[in-house]
């Protein structure tokens, strides 16, 4: 898919570059025991979300999934290529690649779900202030209508998949994208993320995602993180 045809499928309402991920992955050429690819930790504990998001959601979302993901995409780019590149190299040279699937959709999901534990704070919520706060208002409008916005494409989301705030050529929009799909294919920035896969929510909302997405919202959203990736 290329970049045009991915904007034109995931917007919602109205070149990528460093990025700030507490315990960035760490990526290059593996040695020995060594990954190419390393799970980095939590920027939390795993109580630490309660009772937005339980202790037990993140203990199989975080030691299951996503180390599943880590674990997956070692196995399949170890004695390859992929394997001396960056993350995001690996992803955006998968992508749209038939033959590359399972890498693509792998390297993939590692990015999306750490920049996700980025995306929460336990003090998090409230409305933004600063630059990415002035940038929501000139946007959107307002906070409400943000909120508004972002639920809406993460609740419409038919089936797994991710909403998204990034920036793209210097204006904000809210993007959903379906599976492993992520803005970083494409260039794109994001700015804040929230996982609609079942996984993320099921122990604790049952198949009550608007009710998730809210409490996101609401008491989890880390406005500290999407104001250091705006302005770096």
């Amino acid at each position: 898919m290329q970049r045009r045809e991915f904007l034109k499928w995931t917007l919602g309402a109205g070149a990528i570059g460093t990025l700030y991920l507490a315990g960035a992955v760490k990526t290059g050429q593996a040695q020995s025991n060594n990954p190419a690819i390393v799970q980095p930790p939590l920027p939390f504990k795993n109580e630490d979300l309660e009772p937005t998001i339980s202790a037990k959601t993140i203990e199989f979302h975080y030691g299951k999934h996503h180390s599943g993901y880590v674990n997956k995409t070692n196995q399949l780019i170890a004695g390859t290529d992929y394997e001396k590149l960056p993350l995001v190299d690996i992803i955006q040279k998968t992508a749209g690649a038939a033959d590359k699937a399972a890498i693509f959709n792998n390297a993939a999901q590692v990015f999306n779900h750490t920049f996700y534990w980025n995306s929460m704070h336990p003090k998090g919520g409230g409305k933004p202030t600063g630059k990415i706060g002035q940038k929501i208002k000139e946007t959107y409008g307002s906070h409400q209508k943000f909120m508004e916005a972002f639920s809406d494409a993460a609740i419409s989301q038919f089936g797994s998949g991710w909403a998204w705030l990034v920036l793209d050529q210097g204006k904000l929009k809210i993007l959903k994208t379906a599976n492993a799909d992520t803005p970083v294919a494409y260039g794109i920035k994001p700015i804040l993320t929230v996982d609609v896969w079942e996984h993320a929510y099921y122990l604790d909302y049952q198949n009550r995602r608007a009710d998730y997405v809210q409490a996101f919202l609401e008491h989890l959203i880390n406005w500290e993180f999407a104001e250091r990736n705006l302005t770096r």
